[in-house]
């Protein structure tokens, strides 16, 4: 008991107190101690760093009658323009006219017709932010609202219901947070309208039916079961529970020829779509496929499918009793992202390693590319796959340049909260792989890159599976005589913390981002309870047990040898607290590990500006290069 006792201590806990002023001083001698073990490096990444952030980055497009929305990162800002059916490209936001620092997180779904968009920006990527809704027309701002607003949903031009996620205050029917309930917007004022006695930690999403005549609600559990609910639009009293996943999780995809289509994970957990009438009647019209579906969207009397095939996006096209007429692939690995549908045309958007963005769409009769932005190089992506320690067969992206030795790999991994981590434009890699590096990816347990059940082999007690793939995966390319450096964020940033601290006679060096790193504490911070159902709860002492076993705060030796480490936050971020970073830092300062801390002061977790994010980066590939390409070791 004594030596459980020694391991749950908290030394650091004042460091939770943000306004502690010996927290300030501390932070400022860390980064002092950061940019002196840099020294010039950064400044000589920065530019080539930048080059690649200011090329145009498409993050989100949306389809609608009036033409295309889209979310665009260029001239190191964020903008949401309008290409209407005439091509003209409208600006209708620029994040540095809302104000300093600000980030535009996102924009809602437009409104029908598309006279109306609400958009969502905060100061330095913090979650708390502001919901602004203009006229898309005359520019003029119609409403705000403030707090965390996620779904809007336009029942006319004047009202609208929107989600709200109570982070800090209870709800209106007293429910301590988090969690989020469904409120109608009229004339300035509330009124909520779904969600009463939802418990902590459960969430709902809203959004219409193609048609407008349904709501698509869905009630979620964490991350591993949901409901859909569904009714008339304008009558929230008609809305009614329509499937339940009983531990598994469920989604709406829309409501045609008087059925709600819903993509559920029950079986294999592969993702199958079923159609449910309004008495309750099911009928299965797409059956699980070896590979993940996605999601899903109707156009006109066709299903179109977004399925996952080893960690690469392709369209599958369905009638809408199930037959396949035809396939969609595409010649690179990628993404696909923000697959929407207005009900007579999907657009989304394609994006990989050297790709930022090629949009297209998509109706009956053909797939057009509409735009594209793509680098010029001779990148290649080869595929592997590595063996776990309990069999499982683990892929893996290798990108680099054609001839390219491998022997100074960075390595990234996720592992959680069924988010599958594919090909993406990752701007800050990119001068690294024209150096000769190489940038890996390991497509672990935890995520959905092989189904629902792959992301539950990586959940609460079979966590562990997720630190072992990664080092599977790492020591893929240690046996190829490589020197490798993990990198991870948030759940990531936990990854990388476990594996640091389990194994790291196995990392030349690590990187370590927002991270969540003690898991006895996790859900007394922020939001950290809307994590209760994914990690365990630290208050269950069976789940303690299990916790404990790999929390990275609580697992630091004394005897062991640790490889050079930067750990990185940002003050903004309101969803994983600080504190995770700091403790972290000063238990590893304590036995005199080589570690670095590095702390922006207007960063949240959800991201900053394109400038404050080009210096962070420039950060993080000074500090790798300076492990994998610089030192004699």
């Amino acid at each position: 008991m004594g030596v459980l006792m020694s391991r749950i201590s908290d030394p650091y806990i004042w460091m939770e107190n943000l306004t502690d002023p010996r927290l300030k001083e501390w932070i400022s001698n860390q980064n002092d101690k950061t940019r002196k073990f840099l020294e010039k490096l950064p400044e000589e990444l920065e530019p080539r760093i930048a080059k690649y952030f200011k090329i145009p980055y498409i993050q989100t497009v949306t389809v609608t009658k009036k033409g295309y929305f889209f979310l665009i990162q260029e001239e190191e800002t964020q903008k949401i323009k309008l290409r209407t059916r005439n091509g003209e490209i409208l600006q209708l936001v620029d994040a540095k006219e809302l104000g300093k620092d600000v980030v535009l997180k996102y924009y809602f779904d437009v409104s029908k017709n598309g006279e109306r968009l609400a958009y969502y920006f905060s100061i330095g990527g913090s979650d708390e932010g502001i919901t602004r809704i203009i006229d898309v027309n005359s520019g003029e701002v119609i409403d705000e609202l403030k707090g965390v607003i996620g779904s809007i949903v336009w029942i006319d031009i004047e009202k609208y219901y929107y989600v709200k996620l109570f982070r800090v205050e209870e709800t209106p029917d007293g429910v301590r947070p988090p969690t989020s309930r469904i409120f109608l917007r009229e004339n300035d004022t509330d009124e909520m309208v779904f969600g009463e006695g939802l418990p902590t930690a459960y969430f709902v999403g809203i959004r219409p039916s193609n048609d407008y005549s349904k709501a698509l609600v869905t009630v979620s559990y964490g991350w591993k079961e949901s409901t859909v609910y569904g009714g008339d639009l304008k009558d929230p009293q008609s809305w009614k529970q329509i499937f339940k996943g009983e531990d598994f999780p469920v989604y709406p995809i829309d409501y045609v020829g008087n059925e709600y289509l819903i993509s559920s994970y029950d079986g294999e957990g592969f993702g199958k779509i079923i159609a449910v009438d309004n008495s309750g009647k099911t009928r299965l019209v797409i059956k699980e496929w070896e590979y993940p579906l996605q999601n899903a969207v109707v156009v006109k009397d066709k299903i179109l499918a977004h399925y996952l095939v080893h960690a690469s996006s392709r369209i599958k096209i369905f009638n809408l009793y199930g037959k396949e007429l035809r396939e969609i692939k595409f010649e690179i690995p990628g993404t696909i992202r923000s697959l929407n549908s207005n009900g007579e045309e999907a657009v989304f958007k394609y994006e990989s390693f050297w790709i930022p963005y090629r949009i297209y769409s998509l109706t009956l009769d053909k797939t057009k590319l509409m735009d594209s932005m793509e680098l010029k190089d001779d990148y290649i992506i080869e595929e592997d796959f590595t063996t776990s320690h309990d069999g499982a067969k683990i892929h893996l992206f290798i990108v680099r340049r054609r001839n390219s030795d491998i022997k100074k790999v960075l390595i990234f991994g996720y592992g959680g909260f069924r988010i599958p981590i594919t090909p993406s434009y990752t701007a800050y890699v990119i001068p690294f792989i024209e150096d000769g590096g190489v940038y890996a990816i390991a497509n672990i347990r935890g995520g959905i890159e092989y189904g629902e059940k792959w992301h539950k082999e990586g959940m609460r007690e079979k966590k562990q599976n997720v630190f072992d793939d990664f080092i599977a995966a790492i020591q893929y390319f240690k046996k190829k005589g490589a020197k490798v450096v993990a990198i991870g964020r948030s759940n990531g940033g936990l990854l990388v913390g476990a594996v640091l601290t389990q194994r790291p006679e196995l990392l030349d060096g690590a990187v370590i981002g927002y991270p969540v790193l003690d898991m006895l504490r996790f859900h007394k911070l922020y939001v950290g309870k809307a994590w209760v159902p994914e990690y365990g709860n630290p208050d269950n002492p069976s789940d303690a047990e299990f916790l404990i076993k790999y929390s990275p705060y609580h697992n630091i030796r004394e005897d062991k040898k640790y490889p050079p480490t930067l750990v990185y936050t940002g003050l903004y971020d309101d969803r994983v607290h600080p504190a995770h970073a700091f403790k972290f830092v000063a238990k590893l300062g304590e036995v005199g590990a080589p570690i670095f801390l590095r702390v922006e002061t207007t960063s949240g977790h959800a991201g900053a500006t394109p400038k404050i994010r080009i210096r962070e980066y420039s950060d993080i590939m000074a500090f790798v290069y300076k492990i994998l390409c610089l030192a004699n070791n």
